[in-house]
């Protein structure tokens, strides 16, 4: 998954296509607890870019999107926002599939 490496990235990636942003950290143990399966999940949606996003990093930018529990989802098509799964609450890969899988419909 790429990182995030500016505002301007993410305003860029945000504006134009489809993008997921995984908001995390490296103190973040559930944040950790789903990494092992994040490239399953890139793999099975094709569609989207995967952007990592490091919360200590862009703290600025975590609190303009309103993300204050880690590990969160926000999900971007041409500036849109399809859809978030943020919660201070460790994820399963089924909840993070069907996440992505109900913002098709």
């Amino acid at each position: 998954m790429k990182h995030l490496e500016s505002i301007e990235e993410f305003e860029q990636l945000r504006d134009n296509g489809k993008t997921i942003f995984m908001f995390s950290a490296v103190w973040c143990g559930d944040c950790r607890f789903i990494e092992p399966v994040l490239p399953e999940i890139e793999a099975k949606f094709t569609e989207y870019t995967f952007i990592h996003i490091d919360r200590d990093q862009f703290i600025d930018l975590c609190q303009q999107v309103d993300v204050f529990g880690i590990p969160s989802f926000i999900a971007y098509e041409n500036g849109k926002e399809l859809g978030r799964f943020v919660s201070k609450d460790r994820k399963t890969k089924e909840e993070i599939e069907g996440f992505i899988t109900g913002l098709k419909s």
